[in-house]
């Protein structure tokens, strides 16, 4: 008996052994519920709060609660150490606050007990509002989104890059966009009723897709009663959500010419600086949180390949969705052992509105089989698009006033010149010397809005949707 029995233990070596740790993650955001963008200013609605403050927790329940089902290692579980979170938001009301909601979630008051502090005079007091947790949101010009994104109607409008503006703007002279116009007149005409006073006949049409659903969409969702809503069937609510999700991909990735997705080439190396910094740290700062705008989802999308996966990765994400990058091993983490690059990997993880109802799934991220991916391999894929430094932005934009001038009148820092694994002209290459303790700066230059006034005068949009459709039910990330 005895000797089954330790047959059986020994069968379980193999299995406590390869137990997984998260050593950091890296989540990126959309806003919740807010405002139409044919009304300025934009702002959080109380639905849209209530939906990242029930995704903030839903992370808690995953990696930050006592009990919490992926724990990340060495993570302070009820009073927050804000040394231990880097979390971003650009200079945006609705963003911002969207962050600040979803924090707490992540770290609910503390109550009477945890939130008091005693003083020298022998009293003690309580932080107010039951032991509220004051964690700060970094306002950031190097977001992938740019200030006030949520305000402008305008794609590209926020992201200050020249070549970037200049592509999205030749979708409007493609003959897929021209035919599509053309196309869509009569439907864009039958809903005028619906929308006017905020459309005419004139700017009611394809060109302007996203706002024209945007506007419906936040009608259906919080107006009592709307002109003409016999209009609105089912199908043809569809309808403005595919052609809105259509005309928001174009304008955010196109295969052709890779600088349309500035946005996404920013996040890339954001993602890894930071869980670059959270390897060389040994985890001292494992988690990192940006809120963003849907169209760093849509070229993130694209440069990595996922709407070869599922062509729902070509719609503008809902509300609240989130995107998560965990890092993970299966080696032995302690205080005092630490595992090497060679045994950390990375899994990718989407959510298509707030993690808290719709399931966090993973995917296979640059066109592999692999969900997990070792982190060299993950670094390499995202080094041949990422652009992380100010140089090679301003170099790849084509800027040369505000803080390009210098880089157009010097030569790039070493910084900015890409390793010989690199296949593009300005990746994350310092991200992997970075692992042997060197780090990359970022420093990506955004927001010259008065470049959208240079460029074009065109009326565009951001928003789309997405279905999930799992390739393996599992666990990571946000943000589309």
């Amino acid at each position: 008996m005895l000797a089954k029995q330790l047959l059986f233990i020994s069968s379980l070596l193999p299995l406590i052994q390869a137990q997984e740790t998260v050593l950091g993650v890296y989540i990126f955001h959309r806003h919740g519920d807010r405002t139409s963008k044919s009304t300025p200013p934009t702002s959080l609605t109380d639905l849209g709060y209530q939906q990242v403050w029930q995704s903030g927790n839903f992370y808690r329940n995953r990696y930050v609660d006592a009990n919490s089902s992926s724990p990340i290692f060495g993570l302070a579980t009820d009073i927050v150490k804000t040394s231990q979170l880097s979390v971003e938001a650009p200079v945006d009301a609705v963003l911002q606050n969207s962050a600040a909601g979803f924090l707490q979630g992540l770290y609910p008051p503390v109550g009477a007990t945890l939130g008091a502090q005693s003083l020298a005079n022998g009293s003690s007091v309580a932080a107010p509002l039951n032991g509220f947790q004051l964690i700060p949101v970094n306002a950031v010009a190097s977001a992938s989104s740019g200030a006030n994104s949520e305000n402008s109607e305008w794609l590209q409008g926020q992201s200050g890059c020249n070549k970037a503006i200049v592509s999205s703007n030749n979708y409007f002279f493609s003959q897929e966009y021209l035919s599509k116009l053309n196309a869509t007149a009569g439907f864009y005409s039958n809903i005028l009723p619906v929308v006017q006073g905020i459309f005419t006949s004139a700017t009611d049409s394809f060109k302007n897709a996203y706002t024209v659903f945007d506007y419906v969409n936040v009608a259906l969702i919080h107006n009592s009663s709307i002109p003409s809503s016999d209009l609105l069937t089912e199908e043809t609510i569809f309808q403005l959500r595919t052609l809105a999700d259509d005309h928001e991909f174009n304008l955010a990735y196109n295969a052709s010419e890779s600088i349309r997705a500035i946005a996404g080439s920013t996040l890339a190396a954001q993602i890894v600086q930071q869980l670059n910094n959270t390897i060389v740290g040994k985890s001292k700062v494992p988690v990192g949180i940006q809120f963003g705008a849907y169209a760093s989802f849509l070229s993130f999308f694209g440069l990595t390949q996922l709407p070869a996966v599922s062509e729902n990765f070509t719609a503008v994400v809902d509300y609240a969705s989130s995107m998560t990058f965990e890092l993970v091993t299966n080696a032995t983490v302690t205080n005092t052992s630490y595992p090497s690059v060679e045994d950390i990997s990375v899994r990718f993880l989407f959510s298509n509105g707030s993690a808290a109802a719709n399931p966090l799934t993973t995917y296979p991220l640059f066109g592999q089989s692999e969900t997990t991916l070792p982190w060299m391999t993950f670094v390499s894929e995202m080094n041949k698009f990422a652009i992380g430094d100010q140089d090679t932005w301003c170099t790849q934009c084509g800027n040369t006033d505000g803080l390009c001038a210098t880089t157009a009148t010097t030569s790039s820092s070493p910084s900015a010149t890409p390793s010989s694994s690199s296949t593009s002209s300005g990746g994350m290459s310092k991200a992997v010397a970075g692992v042997i303790g060197a780090m990359v700066t970022l420093a990506v230059v955004l927001g010259f809005e008065a470049l959208v006034l240079l460029v074009g005068g065109f009326r565009l949009v951001n928003k789309k949707r997405l279905a999930a459709v799992p390739v393996e039910a599992a666990s990571p990330v946000a943000k589309a």
